[in-house]
């Protein structure tokens, strides 16, 4: 069997567009998802900004699907399939494989909060367990913020114990630089792909031994912060790294999924992206004027957004 490419670099938690109706809008998704990887940014559909727990398992699977039809390359893609019921995840991740995606963000179980260690072992081993495939590739999910239920280092120590080849990396959004390096000091040299929820910490993850970033803003700054990671050992990466915190505090003012589905709106000339599927709301008129008012003066840009322009993935 040949070997499953690892994935690496920058990934998107692309969000989901939806109808009038509130059906998600595969031709948008489609649209979306080949302008990203035309800035070489890879695809963690059905992420945390992608409003992936507003969705069925069976609209992901639609989705996904949809975007292998359109042919959106598997190998740079990594769904999200954590779910709180077990048979979900393992059904969305089994999927996920046998299309060929070169990996899943998974989750934990994240309904329960004062689940043991033991639990959260005996979950993600029952995952391995039943898609029973040599292809799987798990990136653990670490988002404390949200989930509230959250990866230890001994539950990853285990788990790369019994799973070596299943278990390849993990992504730390909780926001906190000291966490994600307790994490890269005790497993990065082992081949265990660090990315970190912020290009925030990108420079700091890539100087460290990380894999890159699976960020929100990647969804509207792809380019730049491909750069970065490009780029890191050049002399101006830190200038880089500004400039990038710059873009991420103007997109994140407000809250974030519908000022990255306004800001997609703006530049792609394409105002039904703002859509959101409740229990989220829109922010308002005025907030939307001043984020793009704020992204005009930094000179931001998102080249071959717009339908009118030609996007080659």
């Amino acid at each position: 069997m040949k070997e499953q490419k690892r994935i690496k670099g920058v990934l998107s938690p692309v969000v989901t567009p939806f109808k009038a109706d509130l059906s998600p809008d595969p031709e948008r998704l489609i649209r979306q998802c080949k302008w990203l990887l035309s800035q070489n940014c890879g695809l963690a559909v059905f992420g945390t900004n992608s409003e992936a727990n507003s969705l069925s398992a069976n609209e992901r699977i639609a989705l996904l699907d949809a975007l292998l039809a359109a042919d959106a390359d598997a190998s740079r893609m990594m769904p999200g399939t954590g779910c709180c019921a077990l048979t979900d995840s393992v059904r969305l991740t089994e999927h996920a494989v046998k299309a060929g995606c070169a990996g899943v963000l998974m989750l934990p179980p994240f309904y329960y909060k004062d689940v043991s260690e033991d639990g959260l072992y005996r979950n993600y081993a029952e995952i391995i367990e039943r898609v029973g495939d040599a292809r799987l590739r798990i990136y653990l999910y670490h988002i404390p913020p949200v989930a509230v239920v959250g990866i230890t280092p001994r539950l990853v120590e285990r788990l790369l114990k019994a799973y070596p080849t299943a278990i390849a990396g993990m992504k730390d959004s909780s926001g906190d630089w000291n966490n994600t390096r307790v994490f890269l000091d005790a497993f990065a040299k082992s081949g265990f792909d660090m990315f970190v929820g912020s290009e925030s910490f990108l420079l700091a993850n890539m100087r460290n031994g990380g894999a890159g970033c699976i960020s929100a803003t990647a969804n509207v700054n792809p380019g730049a912060i491909d750069k970065l990671y490009r780029e890191w050992k050049n002399s101006d990466a830190d200038a880089q790294q500004e400039a990038l915190n710059a873009v991420r505090k103007t997109v994140g003012q407000y809250i974030m999924i519908p000022a990255l589905k306004q800001v997609i709106a703006h530049y792609a000339k394409d105002p039904d992206w703002i859509t959101v599927r409740p229990p989220l709301v829109g922010i308002t008129k005025a907030q939307a004027a001043k984020i793009i008012d704020d992204l005009d003066k930094l000179g931001f840009t998102m080249p071959g957004l717009a339908k009118d322009e030609a996007v080659a993935a």
